[in-house]
């Protein structure tokens, strides 16, 4: 997820965890289960905000292995392809069947 993506859904689970935390009652049963839900989400969201977009700088796998091309002057990447070696193989793989087609 992109950084936007995870600050909304960090937002949005905070104001949920909010809403149901100052309810007059004390919350119970499936209230109880969906705070701790939303508290999760909420410190899934912050970790991946701290952690930051990993070494590949890609958005779908950030944490991801970088392509050994990237920076390599002799042998350099296609104009616009990044760091990520997953998207990269992607990206190998969908020219080849074009050619092959």
């Amino acid at each position: 997820m992109s950084q936007q993506s995870e600050w909304q859904v960090l937002q949005t689970a905070l104001r949920t965890a909010s809403d149901i935390a100052f309810l007059e009652e004390r919350p119970q049963g499936e209230q109880a289960e969906v705070l701790v839900d939303a508290l999760r989400r909420a410190v899934s969201a912050a970790l991946a905000l701290r952690d930051g977009p990993g070494d590949t700088g890609c958005r779908v796998h950030p944490y991801g292995p970088v392509d050994p091309l990237y920076g390599d002057k002799e042998d350099p990447l296609p104009p616009g392809w990044g760091r990520c070696l997953l998207c990269n193989d992607r990206r190998r793989r969908a020219g080849a069947r074009r050619r092959s087609a």
